[in-house]
């Protein structure tokens, strides 16, 4: 008899099974992109082309802030000068005028030893009003000089940033015109604002290596990888997401991009529309409006690569969804 229960329970059990094993396993996934998208080659051209591209432009604003600084210094010192000038000129005229008094014209001058030593206290005050005065003149003055040759310095270097920023637009233009690259419109703009990254103090990002643990897989990523990954998670985009992976090239390996599904399931092998394109299309934006904020070197999405030298430009290796980035969206970070 209990043979026979167990039997008429074995349909009832392989339910309870199959249920308990859909409760607990993870959203079916396809498998991670194997590829980035173009050439090796192609790859690295907009790999250089975009880091130069940031590094000029986080120099030119760094300068640019000195300038303002300095031009503040000047600007005070000046005005210092000016209302000291009259002072000095009076100075310089009593000065010429007048001459040193000695000792012996001060005795002869004094009708007391009294009314001596009064004469020598003030004019020792007098002396000493005077040092101070053409003192904070002269530092003025000096100041005010040193500033306009460093802002004369500022001047060159944000004229040799700018030149350098062309040229990596140049290089990454060049690139990209190479597969067809055109301008595009781009998709939407944006959303939230991120929390920004830890910068260096003169505004630039800091070198990081692949440190801390990748919470979508079991490798490592960068912290301001891992800072770009949790605030599109904080913004709402939390569908499923491969950082760090062992490829030939690239910037996985190296826990600097993601890829981010843009089909609540994963990474179907199939280019997204619908709700999932417009996922997509929000995501990219996200990211493209919260760029310098979080140090995004790159995004692609539907036949686009997006960078801040270029903004939005078709991008269109041949190959299936992954490939063409129409079923994920891809974020390289400096």
């Amino acid at each position: 008899m209990a043979a026979t229960l167990l039997h008429r329970l074995k349909p009832v059990l392989a339910l309870v099974t199959a249920a308990v094993v859909l409760l607990v396993a993870p959203p079916a996934a396809h498998a991670d992109p194997e590829d980035e998208g173009g050439t090796k080659a192609l790859r690295t051209a907009l790999t250089s082309a975009s880091k130069g591209y940031s590094q000029a432009k986080q120099r030119l604003a760094a300068s640019k802030k000195r300038q303002t600084q300095l031009k503040a210094a000047q600007t005070a010192a000046e005005g210092k000068e000016a209302a000291l000038h009259d002072r000095v000129q009076e100075i310089a005229a009593r000065s010429y005028m007048q001459g040193r008094f000695s000792t012996m014209s001060l005795l002869l001058n004094s009708s007391s030893p009294d009314g001596f030593m009064e004469r020598s206290l003030r004019l020792d005050q007098l002396a000493q009003i005077d040092g101070q005065t053409l003192k904070g003149y002269s530092e003025a003055a000096t100041t005010a000089a040193k500033a306009t040759k460093a802002i004369e310095v500022e001047i060159k270097e944000q004229q040799k940033q700018v030149t350098i920023m062309a040229k990596k637009k140049e290089q990454a233009e060049a690139a990209l015109a190479a597969v067809g690259g055109v301008t595009s419109a781009g998709f939407g703009t944006g959303g939230s604002s991120a929390k920004p990254a830890p910068r260096n103090s003169d505004g630039s990002w800091p070198k990081e290596g692949c440190t801390v643990n990748d919470p979508t897989s079991s490798g490592c990523i960068t912290p301001r990888t891992l800072n770009a990954y949790q605030q599109a998670q904080a913004a709402g985009f939390k569908r499923y997401t491969a950082c760090f992976s062992e490829r030939a090239s690239g910037e996985h390996p190296l826990g600097r991009a993601c890829d981010f599904s843009a089909a609540s399931g994963g990474f179907e092998n199939v280019a997204a529309s619908g709700g999932d394109k417009t996922y997509g299309d929000n995501l990219a934006a996200y990211f493209v409006k919260n760029a310098d904020r979080l140090g995004v070197m790159y995004v692609i999405w539907y036949r686009e690569i997006w960078m801040p030298s270029t903004g939005w430009r078709s991008y269109s290796p041949s190959g299936g969804p992954s490939v063409v980035h129409t079923n994920h969206v891809h974020l390289s970070m400096e």
